[in-house]
């Protein structure tokens, strides 16, 4: 399905509504949008296979734009709003965009990157702005029908960059038509449930893989999207209840922010309408997920897939129970873990993930880093680490380079990690190697707690001793120390290299 077949069969149903504004666009009105957003990327002269970059936060444009490259057989690359006006240059040059378009949210990023990419078509939503044109102003002049050789477009995103400089994932389009059913789609309806009649709630920034395909399938199925210009936790309870909402992607965070709010709070807010709360992108302490169970009972999902979409595993709440801590079974690829050399270890060893068998990856302009993802055997990681149990059930460790090496043993901070956040002063939580001079490194826990002004003193020692009584000594902290707030992006991912890079006295750092 498409959504021009639901503005066909119901024109007056919203697409999506903006939970701030309540602004709502209905399926005519994204349809008859995209439409001239399509024939407005033909008058310019971009044919199937051209690339446009979107640098917006969260706005009513965002889906007529995307669902316009869509149709238009164009590539779309979704920029993060968090980053430099060089670091965006680089991936509007690196995609090969030939047109920009940005919110004014954006404007003082936006008017610096304007001379940075010469060539580049410029276009501002509401209304032009410098060298930006108004892009509805010109979007209003074409027609509202189709494009006469419309076939399917594609994202290209880049990688969030927690480790290095971002990658763009650049799928093969397909010349299918732009109504074809896609894997995902065929995902969200037979593993999580969704439907024609969901409504979904989208806590997280748009530019982002996971929200913006989750969304747009929505779209495909003919639901409604509840658009979170920004997360709040009690926000989105209270967006819950007054929209029924049914089912929503989630990360560990906004889990975490959730059940941290007072018991009163979190009380006055009928939950009940949701009946798929799916989350990923990173993983999700056990405590956490047991509390979330408890409270919205079994209606909790869990994947792990990566943008390159080489992989898929999935696993639903009384699978998890029964194998807390999963992440799940993979659904498209094959597991295998691996060691050093590449080779396939036994059951419950611990080595690098790699998925068999699945869809190939493509980073764009980037063939070291496309080869790096393969081993001899052509099957790809997405750098992660984990084992697998009996029934094939993967249960992530961490990233390969968050591994922390003292005294010759290995430690992966995401169990320390995981311990931590459950303490009931933490609200954030990232553990790194810093240098030592005698065993190499140290595990640092570096703490944003729940209460601004606390004893940060007393915090350390209860935190120390806590950590102590629940791990062994070589993984407990040597050292806490204290941050207002962690880099952590809106999806979730935590931008550790930051925190890691001040304690090893590297000045580069990027947070995307």
């Amino acid at each position: 399905m498409h959504p021009f077949h639901h503005a066909q069969s119901q024109p007056d149903k919203p697409a999506y509504v903006m939970a701030g504004s309540d602004e709502t666009v209905t399926y005519k009105q994204l349809d008859e949008r995209s439409n001239q957003g399509a024939q407005l990327f033909r008058s310019m002269g971009l044919a199937t296979g051209d690339v446009i970059a979107i640098l917006m936060d969260n706005h009513p444009r965002f889906f007529e734009i995307a669902w316009a490259a869509q149709r238009a057989g164009l590539y779309y690359t979704c920029i993060s709003t968090k980053l430099t006006p060089a670091e965006a240059e680089y991936i509007v040059k690196d995609c090969e965009a030939k047109v920009l378009i940005v919110s004014p949210a954006l404007d003082a990023v936006a008017q610096a990157l304007a001379p940075l990419v010469p060539g580049v078509r410029l276009f501002r939503v509401d209304g032009g702005k410098g060298p930006y044109e108004d892009f509805e102003a010109a979007r209003a002049a074409m027609p509202t029908t189709p494009i006469a050789d419309e076939t399917s477009g594609s994202d290209m995103l880049y990688s969030s960059g927690t480790t290095g400089r971002p990658k763009g994932v650049k799928p093969a389009l397909t010349g299918a038509p732009i109504d074809a059913p896609n894997a995902l789609q065929m995902m969200a309806m037979g593993l999580f449930g969704f439907s024609g009649d969901s409504v979904y709630l989208s806590p997280a920034p748009l530019y982002h893989a996971a929200p913006l395909r989750w969304c747009m399938t929505v779209h495909k199925l003919g639901g409604t999207v509840i658009v979170m210009e920004k997360f709040d936790p009690e926000t989105a309870l209270a967006l819950i209840e007054k929209h029924k909402v049914s089912c929503g992607q989630f990360v560990p965070t906004h889990f975490v922010r959730m059940l941290k709010l007072p018991e009163q709070v979190r009380a006055k807010y009928d939950v009940s309408s949701i009946a798929s709360a799916v989350h990923a992108a990173a993983p999700c302490p056990v405590p956490v997920k047991e509390q979330m169970i408890g409270w919205w009972g079994p209606v909790i999902f869990e994947y792990y897939a990566g943008t390159e979409g080489n992989g898929f595993c999935w696993i639903n709440s009384d699978n998890w129970l029964a194998h807390k801590g999963s992440v799940g079974q993979a659904v498209l690829g094959e597991l295998r873990i691996c060691d050093e050399a590449g080779e396939q270890v036994p059951t419950r060893t611990e080595g690098a993930v790699y998925f068999a068998n699945g869809p190939a990856v493509n980073y764009h302009n980037a063939p070291d880093k496309t080869a790096e993802s393969y081993n001899q055997h052509g099957w790809t990681t997405l750098g992660d680490v984990g084992w697998v149990d009996e029934e094939g059930y993967l249960y992530l460790t961490d990233r390969k380079s968050f591994m922390i090496i003292s005294g010759g043993v290995n430690i992966y901070p995401q169990e320390i990690e995981n311990l931590l956040i459950t303490h009931p002063k933490v609200a954030d939580a990232a553990v790194v190697g810093a240098p030592h001079e005698e065993m190499g490194e140290q595990v640092v826990a570096v703490i944003q707690p729940l209460d601004a002004g606390v004893d940060q003193a007393a915090l350390a020692e209860e935190l120390m001793a806590f950590a102590r009584a629940n791990l062994s000594h070589v993984k407990s902290p040597k050292r806490i120390d204290f941050m207002a707030e962690l880099p952590r992006h809106p999806t979730g991912k935590l931008y550790k290299r930051l925190i890691r890079d001040a304690y090893w006295g590297k000045g580069e750092s990027r947070i995307v």
